[in-house]
């Protein structure tokens, strides 16, 4: 059976707080950022993970090292405490988060690319139709 797990870092970056869900599964991370605005309450965002997780688009898979974690309940605090005081995500995150952003990127290009071909073939339907109307008289 295999292990997945998953964590959540929120953070301020400038001017906004940041949520990054990382989720890793068969040795393999993929992330994703939220932007939630103002600085979010506990419960706003344990609320938000419940009501959204389903919907967050993660970034695709990246190879990472998984590295197994104790129970001792004392390390595990510290642990906690040691990544609250870290500031920022890692760079496996990074590079996750930046792969996504590429993907979008793409997508966004060729949607709009052919929204402007298809604009300007219309237009061009348009002015040859004019154009035949206007010599259909004589």
């Amino acid at each position: 059976m295999d292990k997945v797990s998953g964590k959540l870092t929120v953070f301020f970056e400038e001017p906004f707080w940041v949520g990054v869900f990382e989720r890793v599964s068969e040795g393999k991370l993929s992330v994703c950022k939220v932007t939630f605005g103002a600085e979010p309450k506990d419960y706003e965002v344990y609320d938000f993970a419940l009501k959204n997780y389903d919907r967050l688009r993660f970034s695709p898979v990246v190879a990472t090292d998984v590295k197994e974690t104790g129970r001792n309940p004392k390390r595990v605090q510290r642990e906690v405490r040691k990544q609250i005081q870290n500031i920022g995500i890692g760079t496996k995150s990074q590079q996750a988060l930046k792969l996504q952003q590429e993907q979008l990127k793409t997508e966004r290009k060729t949607v709009s690319r052919e929204q402007r071909e298809a604009e300007k073939q219309r237009l061009f339907e348009l002015k040859q139709v004019k154009r035949k109307e206007k010599h259909r008289g004589r």
